[in-house]
């Protein structure tokens, strides 16, 4: 298998905060389109939001490219 079941279980939670974060990011229609609405600069979309998805992205990259210890020992049994 490509990955350990503890890395699979570590690539569900991110994927889950991914959603979370693009959930944040987004918000209410505006009902009329000629007014301006200010909640678009509100902290939990300019920066919360944000911040969780480059985390989690990071942290995904980080999963991918970590080896497993199973990886290790097979490589110094060659």
């Amino acid at each position: 298998m490509l990955f350990d079941k503890r890395k699979y279980w570590w690539l569900i939670a991110a994927v889950v905060l991914l959603t979370l974060a693009y959930v944040l990011m987004s918000g209410p229609a505006n009902s009329e389109a000629s007014q301006f609405d200010e909640s678009i600069f509100s902290f939990r979309r300019i920066t919360l939001a944000p911040l969780l998805i480059v985390g989690t992205y990071a942290g995904l990259i980080y999963l991918i490219l970590k080896r497993t210890k199973n990886a290790c020992s097979e490589r110094k049994g060659k």
